[in-house]
């Protein structure tokens, strides 16, 4: 069976917006623009713009996490190796 591309519409500016987001059969990403981005009502560019700083903030904040777990692995000498 193929697989069925997804869309969105968003209303911004009382201008409706289709947005093919792909193959998402498990809503991942669906959800994830839902998150900051209503679908039920019409949107202003001031919400757009402020949705934007949202999930920009959020993955800033993911990145300095993951940047401090990796800090924690102990890195490998390679030059140091034994070679078999």
């Amino acid at each position: 069976m193929s697989k069925v591309n997804k869309t969105i519409t968003f209303h911004i500016n009382n201008e409706a917006y289709t947005i093919d987001i792909g193959e998402d059969e498990d809503n991942l990403l669906e959800e994830g623009l839902k998150k900051f981005l209503t679908t039920e009502k019409n949107l202003s560019t001031m919400e757009l713009l402020l949705a934007y700083l949202r999930k920009s903030q959020e993955l800033v904040i993911l990145e300095s996490q993951i940047k401090e777990e990796l800090d924690k692995i102990p890195s490998l000498d390679i030059k140091n190796l034994p070679i078999d």
